[in-house]
């Protein structure tokens, strides 16, 4: 045991010294204003090819939602070129591994494969962003729109807790706002679309001059730069595409709400408005998040789980979100525990850092948390890759990975206190999740 503690201490201080990144990349932009981004890295023969869209559910519309990770789905089907699934079984023949994923505010795909096949998977992301049109069938609609149906039904509605993000999202921004609907999109949206909305949608968001595509790994410069503009050059952009701009939204007032669910533990969910991604605070609440909930020393975890014994587990953070951040403490309770009990802790450990700024040590775990978690994000070109395409397409510079732990670097204690006194305000929704018939157990409004 001591042998592994010394080992852990090693690594700790190993990150420690870590003062940023250096990962270099070439980046340039196609006529067709496909922005093109390459890595370099030489040590296994193997490359990643990562794809960004700039598009995710908050370029949904009301009634149409749930396109975005529809579509995600839809692109695995076969393009004019390549048949029907044949996309998932070329890669993996080729000894690969693929994926896709889809956010609020990009959807992204990527293969890695052994670098004598990076020119097939460079030819299959380009046929599926120039020619997936011809080979969509309502067939193919019907059958993945099935598909994400049984995932909402899996991971949402059949899910303990499953409709909490969306019923918090509903507290906290109107109806019309990017955010207010989930990434999955609703039923009654997925049954509402037809093949021409989704074609639709293809058109005006899977073009060139909204896309970012990195190539990482061990490959030759000049040899990639022509399959690329071979495969992209060619596909026409898209004019007129304006990118989103909402203003942070406000609460007027405190909201509350209840849901009764099929479920053990209840369990309580505060979420406030903070800032979006590039907020000047956006890194600090990532630290206060870990200085009330991030591991078992973490306060409210002392608090909850461990003095008080009234709480199974804790979690708090910022979501970082290109139009908007939330802030968010959550607490899945113990047995038939009031709400009210474990809201009232979570309130005392906010105000005793509003009153006194956190320990430097409390901040420098954090930090060191943060500098293992990003070094760990780049151990693989896959990582690399995505992570370039993360802060060119959000930040827009992928040289900005290696500026990243600049932005906890010089975080204070009296930044985190500032920051939780000027976010965690009484405006905040508060959403209270019990078993079905123990209604009292809800987190109740605090007397006067």
């Amino acid at each position: 045991m001591r042998f592994i503690s010394t080992l852990f201490l090693l690594l700790a201080l190993a990150v420690c010294s870590l003062a940023q990144v250096n990962i270099q990349a070439e980046r340039y932009t196609l006529p067709n204003g496909l922005t093109v981004i390459l890595h370099q890295d030489k040590s296994v023969p193997i490359a990643a090819v990562n794809i960004w869209y700039h598009v995710g559910s908050a370029n949904e519309k009301v009634g149409r939602t749930g396109f975005a990770h529809l579509f995600e789905h839809m692109l695995f089907q076969g393009s004019q070129n390549v048949g029907d699934d044949q996309h998932f079984s070329l890669i993996q023949e080729a000894g690969g591994t693929l994926n896709g994923s889809t956010n609020n505010d990009r959807t992204n795909y990527f293969e890695t494969v052994p670098n004598n096949f990076l020119e097939m998977a460079l030819w299959l992301e380009s046929d599926r962003m120039g020619f997936l049109l011809p080979a969509m069938t309502q067939e193919k609609l019907d059958n993945q729109r099935d598909v994400v149906k049984n995932e909402r039904r899996q991971g949402v509605d059949n899910q303990p807790y499953g409709r909490t993000s969306e019923r918090v999202a509903a507290m906290l921004y109107e109806s019309t706002h990017p955010y207010s609907w989930p990434v999955i999109g609703s039923m009654e949206d997925l049954s509402a679309a037809s093949l021409e909305d989704v074609k639709e949608f293809f058109r005006n968001y899977y073009v060139p001059n909204n896309a970012s595509l990195v190539v990482a790994g061990d490959f030759d410069v000049a040899q990639t730069k022509e399959w690329i503009n071979k495969y992209y050059g060619d596909i026409p952009p898209r004019k007129g595409i304006e990118p989103l701009a909402v203003n942070q939204p406000a609460l007027a007032t405190e909201k509350r709400e209840t849901m009764e669910d099929r479920v053990q533990l209840p369990r309580l969910t505060i979420t406030w408005h903070s800032t979006p991604l590039t907020g000047q605070d956006d890194a600090v609440l990532d630290i206060l998040g870990d200085v009330l909930a991030g591991g078992k020393n973490s306060r409210l975890y002392k608090a909850l789980v461990y003095d008080k014994q009234i709480a199974q587990n804790v979690f708090a953070g910022q979501g970082s979100r290109a139009l908007a951040g939330t802030f968010s403490v959550t607490v899945t309770a113990k047995p038939d525990v009031s709400l009210s009990d474990v809201e009232k802790i979570v309130d005392e450990e906010i105000e005793k850092v509003k009153n006194t700024p956190p320990t430097d040590r409390e901040i420098q775990r954090s930090k060191n948390g943060t500098k293992a978690t990003f070094i760990y994000r780049l151990q693989s070109v896959g990582g690399k890759a995505d992570q370039l395409n993360w802060f060119n397409t959000m930040w827009g510079d992928p040289a900005t990975i290696n500026r990243e732990l600049d932005r906890y670097a010089k975080i204070t204690p009296i930044d985190v206190q500032n920051a939780a006194k000027k976010h965690l305000i009484k405006n905040r929704a508060v959403f209270s999740v019990v078993p079905t018939g123990k209604k009292e157990l809800e987190a109740k409004p605090m007397s006067n």
